[in-house]
């Protein structure tokens, strides 16, 4: 058995083709269950596509300083460039550029942890191929979820109401050469040393990561942390915290960090979907039968995004996680 995930073919998927979605639902079924991540082709996003996007990616990041800082992420605007992320309480080595869905400038200040694009002046290019990605990525999320409501035996768009008014958003991520970068066999929380990024789950439903050609993600498999290989012209596929809340455990929302290396830049992308701040997440109450218990406490997808997101623009405590609504 490869230690690397399946490489799965999505075409037809985000056309509700019925049989593509039976397709990928019995080919995804394994993977979630037991590690969560896996990754897809037939996308649908031609390559000249993600290679604008990647283009743009590392011309933000090449911005200078200035202009950067002019874009930086504040408590009140959770959208825009920032190098002092937090994951588990500890700095990551790394900086990001968070973006949404365009609001008009007339359009209520955004709730909770919601934030207004921030986007460089003269550059509209830049700004029109980073959002041309995000609406791909919406796209295929909606397939990826009505193909693992498939492989529980449900209706493909038993979830479609959750996501009536989204609330996702797209990562752009640098992760310059680290000069003390942790071991890659180090522990979860190292005792010496530098990760990109600290171990945690994706607080959503489904993440889709771009990544450009060097390996850098970890997500654990068993007792094992596995460096993920990147497939080119692949995206990767994990699951998050409410797609493990709505399969009461069937699915697993997997632990993934990201090793930071003292040779080379990275780029990645993940776009997070994630359900309408309205959504109260609980296991799907189809899927308790024959005895079957809840294993979580319903969890207000609003009250569960705002705590995750104050944890990681800085110390406010420690993160909030599943584990917290588990029902012994």
């Amino acid at each position: 058995m490869s230690d690397q995930p399946e490489i799965v073919d999505i075409s037809g998927l985000d056309r509700g083709d019925a049989g593509a979605i039976r397709r990928v639902a019995a080919t995804i079924a394994a993977p979630c269950a037991e590690w969560g991540v896996f990754h897809v082709v037939g996308h649908g996003i031609a390559p000249a596509e993600l290679a604008r996007f990647a283009d743009a990616m590392r011309q933000l990041f090449e911005l200078p300083g200035a202009e950067k800082q002019a874009l930086r992420r504040t408590r009140d605007n959770a959208w825009g460039w920032y190098d002092a992320e937090l994951t588990k309480n500890r700095r990551d080595w790394k900086e990001v550029f968070d973006y949404g869905i365009e609001r008009p400038p007339d359009a209520p200040q955004p709730a909770h942890s919601d934030g207004t694009n921030r986007w460089p002046g003269g550059r509209p290019e830049l700004r029109a191929a980073l959002l041309a990605h995000y609406h791909h990525c919406e796209r295929i999320s909606r397939g990826i979820v009505h193909a693992l409501c498939a492989g529980l035996a449900l209706a493909p768009d038993a979830l479609d109401a959750a996501f009536g008014e989204h609330t996702s958003f797209q990562r752009l991520n640098r992760y310059l050469p680290a000069p003390d970068p942790a071991p890659p066999d180090a522990p979860l929380l190292p005792e010496r040393g530098q990760l990109a990024v600290h171990h945690h789950t994706d607080a959503g439903a489904v993440t889709l990561l771009w990544q450009d050609e060097h390996a850098g993600l970890q997500v654990q498999r068993g007792e094992d942390l596995v460096l993920v290989e990147p497939v080119p012209g692949a995206l990767t596929v994990n699951l998050g915290d409410m797609l493990q809340v709505w399969s009461n455990d069937r699915y697993r929302s997997p632990i993934h960090r990201v090793v930071a290396s003292p040779h080379h830049t990275r780029f990645s992308a993940p776009f997070f979907w994630n359900p309408s701040y309205e959504t109260i997440s609980a296991p799907l109450p189809a899927l308790l039968h024959g005895g079957e218990r809840a294993r979580f406490r319903p969890v207000s997808w609003a009250e569960f995004r705002d705590q995750r997101s104050a944890g990681d623009y800085a110390d406010y405590g420690a993160e909030i996680q599943i584990a917290d609504f588990r029902i012994d």
